[in-house]
């Protein structure tokens, strides 16, 4: 360890660190931030409070260096302090051509699928089927999903292109009939915004249509609008991926695997080992979908989906403060 990362280490010095990482990050002096990584654990288990700036290390690792080393970051990093899954974060700028021998299960089979939606040729290519649901290439019904942009300092999360919405003329209330499955389904979409943040999701199913099913979940009026397939699964797929105001990025190849199973539980396609695309697409057309959201909503993250399949319909709402 040099004279300098020891004085930085050990007088806790944090925002030293991150100038210091962010200088060998300029010269791409992986090894040193190898070093300094490994200095601010140790330093941790004294009792010196550099998680942050380790971590920082990582992401910057699994961001800009060579792919072996991007990958045991993904593999072996911790993402708790980061602006998303190390993972996702490596997979992001390392091809499957470059990346794919470094890495292991169940990390793989995430960054397979990840590169799969960035645009990568996956003809061939196995994964555990056991990780994620949908099959690794993209179905041909599929949306042209959303890919987070990751730098060194920020992270951007581009919206979908999503539908305008205008007033709803809701029917009165109408009785909840349990839909176990869908439900769970349908909050499982934003479960970090309600487990490690500030949100609250609420789901309903009912005997009739979607607009009634909206109604039904408490809304007295809405803004919303009939959406395509493909726009629900980009929607769900991008809420998913969310950890929503303070909780964890799960990534876009997890929050599209959730959409899938959205689908799946609609359909009644749960009790299966391995999601057909087929079928999970031809489910998918022939659900009535809605984003909507209440008039009244506040600031913050929100989601709001409705969808009907023959006289059954379902509801989402969530919000999360900022």
């Amino acid at each position: 360890m040099t004279d300098r990362l020891r004085e930085l280490v050990e007088g806790s010095d944090l925002d030293g660190l991150i100038r210091h990482v962010d200088g060998l990050a300029s010269s791409r002096d992986w090894n040193g931030m190898l070093e300094l990584r490994r200095w601010c654990y140790e330093a941790a288990e004294r009792g010196k409070q550099l998680f942050g700036p380790a971590q920082y290390a990582e992401y910057r690792l699994a961001l800009e260096a060579p792919a072996a080393i991007a990958a045991d970051m993904a593999q072996n990093g911790v993402s708790r302090f980061t602006l998303g899954p190390l993972w996702e974060v490596a997979a992001s700028t390392h091809t499957w051509d470059d990346i794919s021998a470094h890495l292991a299960e169940p990390v793989r089979t995430l960054i397979a699928h990840e590169r799969s939606i960035r645009g990568d040729d996956m003809d061939g290519v196995e994964v555990d089927e056991d990780v994620l649901g949908p099959t690794v290439e993209l179905a041909p019904w599929e949306p042209t999903y959303a890919p987070a942009v990751y730098r060194s300092d920020k992270a951007d999360f581009p919206e979908p292109n999503f539908s305008p919405l205008a007033s709803l003329a809701l029917p009165n209330k109408t009785e909840a009939k349990p839909d176990d499955r869908v439900e769970e389904a349908l909050r499982a979409l934003v479960t970090p915004w309600v487990d490690n943040s500030n949100g609250r999701a609420e789901a309903v199913s009912v005997n009739g249509d979607a607009l009634q099913a909206i109604r039904t979940l408490g809304a007295p009026s809405a803004y919303g609008a009939r959406v395509e397939p493909e726009e629900a699964l980009a929607y769900m797929a991008w809420t998913a991926a969310s950890g929503g105001a303070h909780g964890r990025r799960r990534g876009l190849a997890v929050g599209r695997s959730l959409a899938w199973w959205v689908v799946a539980a609609m359909a009644d396609m749960m009790d299966v080992d391995l999601l057909d695309p087929d079928d999970v697409g031809d489910a998918a057309a022939k659900i009535t979908w809605y984003r909507w959201q209440p008039e009244t909503e506040t600031s913050g993250w929100s989601a709001h989906l409705a969808a009907q399949l023959d006289d059954r319909a379902w509801a989402l709402s969530a919000h999360d403060a900022r």
